[in-house]
């Protein structure tokens, strides 16, 4: 499938230790030609930390996009009724986002804008990106994989030694999933 004039929502929530790996996917789907419109919750558009600025992140995205980060509810709500997203990609996906979309809890830019987007009934992929995907979160992951639309990008243990609930999705398959996604299809395996 080719991703020419593919309008993506691109979410970014707080997992920031992924970003420097997320934000060229972001570059690679903009060189694919697709038309990468760019979400921040709350925390990632915010917080600075020891993985970096928040303005630098923001200025980075803008740049590559050419377009405003979304970043607030208000903002995010229009997405479903204006049909501005033929697929949407969390990524990463915090366990607190998962958390909230699992429970259909809408405060925030991030679950706004999925919510708004799977109101079309239109692909959302996630990628997961926390350290309690194999305890806490596990439950959520299990109800997000069964509803319909939501597609996994593949994931694994981040460090089964020293972080052994930790997951993080493999950053080489997110293309790829969003291409099986637009088909209906979940690439797998899910787990690496």
């Amino acid at each position: 499938m080719e991703l020419k004039g593919i309008n993506i929502g691109f979410v970014l929530t707080g997992s920031f230790c992924t970003f420097k790996k997320t934000i060229p996917k972001i570059k690679e789907l903009v060189k694919q030609e697709a038309n990468v419109i760019p979400i921040m919750s709350y925390n990632s558009y915010n917080l600075d930390t020891k993985f970096g600025k928040a303005k630098d992140f923001i200025d980075e995205i803008e740049e590559i996009t050419g377009k405003e980060i979304i970043h607030t509810i208000q903002d995010a709500e229009p997405i479903g009724p204006k049909k501005m997203t033929d697929i949407m990609v969390i990524a990463p996906c915090s366990g607190n986002t998962m958390a909230k979309l699992a429970l259909d809890i809408i405060d925030t830019p991030a679950v706004m804008a999925a919510k708004s987007h799977l109101r079309n009934d239109r692909p959302l992929v996630i990628a997961p990106s926390t350290n309690n995907g194999l305890s806490g979160n596990a439950e959520n992951i299990g109800k997000l994989l069964n509803r319909k639309n939501y597609y996994f990008v593949p994931f694994k243990q981040d460090n089964p030694i020293t972080k052994p609930r930790s997951i993080v999705f493999d950053f080489e398959y997110l293309i790829k999933t969003i291409k099986f996604a637009l088909d209906g299809e979940q690439i797998g395996p899910i787990l690496l």
